[in-house]
Formats: C-alpha cells, sequence, structure tokens
C-alpha cells in the first residue's frame, strides 16, 4: 500500500492492527450509528500517543483517507472510512484527576462515563454532555453542550490543554502559552486539526445534585417551551437541564398504560447545593400538571448516565440541529407541531440552554462563534429498523424545515448529519477565516478531513 505497508504498521505500533483478513474486523470497523457501514484498509487500535503517530503517518505517506475515533457517536460515521485507516483511540481511556489544581486529563478515547467516574471521587466536575457513553474528544472538539454548562460554560471553555497530533506527525502541546492558535481553533473547531491524544480539563465543585425528569402532557407544550424559556433566561446558574419531547419508555415511575405516549418534558438539574434543590426546581413544577417524574437527589455521574439505555449501539441514527437566539410563538408552535410525532422510543428533540457562563465568553474567543444564542436545539432521530429509515429521516427533515426559518443559520456541529457541509461557514459566522488560517497552518493538505470539514 504504497510507503508503508501494513507489516511495517505493524511494527511500529504497540496496540494490534486489524484488516479485512482478521478476526474481529466487523467488530473494529463498527461505529455506533448502524447506518455507517464502511470498510477501512486498517484500524489501529492505539494504545498510546506514538500509536497514533504511526496512523496518522500511514494514511499521510499512502494518501488514503485517515479517521479518528473516539467515542464512536459520530452521528455522520466520522469515525470510520473505506478503504482508509482508523486511529482508534478508545483503547487510551485514562482519567488521571489532580484535585489540588482541580483539573483533570482525560485521554482520547476516554467517555464522559469514565471522566464523571474520576472526577467524582473527588467531587468535581465539568460540562460533558447527557449520554455517559459519549467520547469526551469529539464532544469538546465540537463545543461542548451539557446539563453543567449555565454555570461552568463549554466544555471547550473548560479546556486547559490538549496533546494533538497533527498532520505532519509531531506532536504538540496546544494550550494559551504553546501553539495558541490551535488551542484557539480546537475549542469548538471540530476535528480539523488534528487527532487529540489528551484533554486536560478545569473542574468544578460538583458531585451530588437534585435533579432528573418532568413529563407534562403534550397538550401543554406550548405552556411548557414558554415559561420554560422565560425562566431560564435570568434563573441561577446552578440550574440545567433542557425541555425535550420523548415517547414514554417503560419505566416504573411513568403510569403501565401511558408507556409509548409522546410528552414533553423536562430533565432538570440543580447543581448548587441538594437542599435547595426542591425550591429550584419549584417553578417547573408551576408550569403545568404534571403526569410523573423522577426527581431527587442523586450522584451527578447517575444522571449523566440516566439515558444511555435509550441509545445504545447499533441503531439508525440521522439528525439535525439550529442555533435559536430567541424561542419565538412561531418556533414553538414549529415544536408543538411536529414535537409529538416523535417515530420511535429512541428519537427525542432536545432544546438546551446555553446562557449563563456560555455568553459570558467572547464570539471570537474559542472557535465556537454563537455566543449570542440563547438555546442548541437537536432534532435527533434514531431507531432499530433500516426498514423505517425513509420515514423517519422525513420525520427529522420535515421538523427541520418547520423550525429553521425562526433560528439561526448555523448549528451546533455535534449535532449535525453528514449532508451537511454546506452550513460549516454559518455555523462559525466570522471566526470562519480564522479558521482556514489555522487549518492552512497544520493541516494544508485536509488530512483531517472526515469531519465538518473546515477546507484550507
Amino acid at each position: 500500500m504504497g510507503k508503508m505497508s501494513i507489516e511495517q504498521l505493524r511494527e511500529s505500533v504497540r496496540g494490534a492492527v486489524t484488516t479485512p483478513d482478521d478476526y474481529g474486523y466487523d467488530q473494529s470497523r463498527t461505529v455506533h450509528n448502524a447506518m455507517i457501514d464502511k470498510r477501512p484498509a486498517a484500524v489501529v487500535h492505539c494504545v498510546n500517543a506514538g500509536d497514533v503517530m504511526a496512523a496518522v503517518a500511514f494514511a499521510r505517506e499512502n494518501d488514503i483517507d485517515l479517521a479518528v475515533r473516539g467515542g464512536g457517536h459520530s452521528v455522520p460515521g466520522f469515525g470510520t472510512c473505506d478503504g482508509g485507516v482508523v486511529a482508534d483511540l478508545s483503547g487510551m481511556r485514562g482519567v488521571r484527576v489532580d484535585p489540588g489544581r482541580r483539573t483533570a486529563r482525560a485521554e482520547g478515547g476516554a467517555t464522559w462515563g469514565d471522566f464523571n467516574a474520576a472526577t467524582h471521587a473527588f467531587g468535581l466536575a465539568t460540562t460533558g454532555g447527557i449520554i455517559s457513553t459519549t467520547g469526551v474528544g469529539g464532544l469538546t472538539l465540537g463545543g461542548g453542550i451539557g446539563y453543567l454548562a449555565r454555570g461552568l460554560g463549554l466544555s471547550c471553555d473548560n479546556l486547559v490543554s490538549a496533546d494533538v497530533v497533527t498532520a505532519d506527525g509531531r506532536l504538540l502541546v496546544a494550550s494559551e502559552e504553546e501553539h495558541d492558535d490551535l488551542f484557539w481553533a480546537l475549542r469548538g473547531g471540530g476535528g480539523n486539526f488534528g487527532a487529540v491524544t489528551s484533554f486536560e480539563y478545569r473542574l468544578g465543585p460538583v458531585k451530588d445534585i437534585y435533579g432528573g425528569p418532568i413529563l407534562y402532557e403534550v397538550e401543554d407544550a406550548a405552556t411548557v417551551l414558554r415559561s420554560f424559556a422565560d425562566y431560564i433566561a435570568d434563573a441561577p446558574e446552578e440550574l440545567g437541564g433542557f425541555p425535550a419531547f420523548q415517547l414514554a419508555p417503560p419505566l416504573p415511575f411513568i403510569p403501565e398504560d401511558r408507556h409509548g405516549d409522546p410528552f414533553i418534558l423536562i430533565v432538570a438539574c440543580w447543581a448548587g447545593p441538594l437542599d435547595e434543590g426542591p425550591r429550584a426546581l419549584q417553578a417547573f413544577h408551576d408550569f403545568a400538571p404534571v403526569v410523573a417524574e423522577h426527581v431527587g437527589p442523586m450522584p451527578y455521574p447517575a444522571l449523566n448516565s440516566a439515558f444511555d439505555a435509550l441509545v445504545p449501539p447499533g441503531l439508525q441514527h440521522y439528525w439535525k440541529a439550529n442555533f435559536v437566539t430567541e424561542l419565538t410563538d412561531a418556533a414553538i408552535e414549529a415544536h408543538v407541531r411536529y414535537g409529538p410525532r416523535l417515530p420511535a422510543v429512541n428519537s427525542t428533540v432536545h432544546i438546551y440552554p446555553v446562557n449563563g457562563a456560555c455568553h459570558r465568553v467572547a464570539p471570537d474567543a474559542t472557535a465556537y462563534a454563537y455566543r449570542d444564542a440563547s438555546f442548541a436545539t437537536v432534532i435527533a432521530g434514531m431507531w432499530p429498523d433500516p426498514t423505517a429509515n425513509e420515514a423517519n429521516i422525513a420525520w427529522v427533515r420535515d421538523y427541520y424545515e418547520a423550525t429553521a426559518p425562526h433560528s439561526e443559520e448555523g448549528g451546533y456541529i455535534n449535532f449535525m448529519a453528514d449532508d451537511d457541509q454546506s452550513r460549516i461557514k454559518a455555523n462559525y459566522k466570522t471566526n470562519y477565516d480564522r479558521l482556514v488560517e489555522v487549518k492552512r497552518t497544520y493541516d494544508p493538505g485536509n488530512l483531517f478531513h472526515l469531519n465538518q470539514n473546515i477546507k484550507p
């Protein structure tokens, strides 16, 4: 295969290299989205930064595609490719906490479950999504929205430094002090600039939270959405969570005769003093009559993993996303029209508040540009049956087209599908030209192009 053979690749790495002739190949090439069925020439199961450097060199010298896989949750399937090489970081999952400095360093293949388990022992956390099997890498590089964002900022706002393998094979440290242009781009610019082998985060004092899901009838959806938008605008920043549409799963706190029914719900997360939790969530109980709830004190990692069962590996995925500056009456009308039509219990719509600490970062301070957005909406189509793809994709697209006129032009890149490449410039607004310059500096040949791509 060109300048470097598979045999030479095997000899240059500590981890295993899986090819189509090897046992376990099908498992090695599989990603979270079962809609993606690609056949790489080799999967490098990296165990250290040297292995990542070797995989990058192999792709570069053979002029083939390079996919970098962390948690493997990329909806467009950017963690695999046809005929190229996959640098699979899922064996690099170590997390080391420095409680004195309130920092933690996570390897590039760590999940938020790995991260939270390590930091929770010290009563610390940082913003990290809502599904614990998500990789820290992909989430952070795209921005990083989660329960703690209003109080602590986005995941990328808490990034202190990153170890990065660049296209020319170097391992660089990116921080405010070193390669600050690269550090700026990594915070929201996605996987365009290199393979990150470790992330160092700033932590906040979060151990146990008060929260959980609160379900309302869909007939009250407009009232709940309007009330939530009004309340969260200046609510205490320790209060996180989001409104959502969901078919009721068969959980014991939901009346059995309502399993499978559509609901509007709020998933709440109060990260302040536990004894203030009931008072902090009282407003949510006043919005509309509550049908069912599972609210109380719990470890933060428990809430971060509470919905994992709804998003197992092997589902079909198709998502759309928009930023929203104001949740207008017209936008709410569109949500009320399409939200209750959820086609599968796995599918959902979340409307994440991204104000508070997120707004205190200047729009040009990081690559993540939408610092004026109040909400990030995701229409997440997820379903098990591939024969139902057409109907489920149609629901996502129809929903998106109904809400797009009432939203910003750009959206959160971590929530986008593979047919959203035309929105790249809009996603970064005035930061786009600067991102192109950083791309030209660190990846002029666009080796790292399996992403929401910024072309050099």
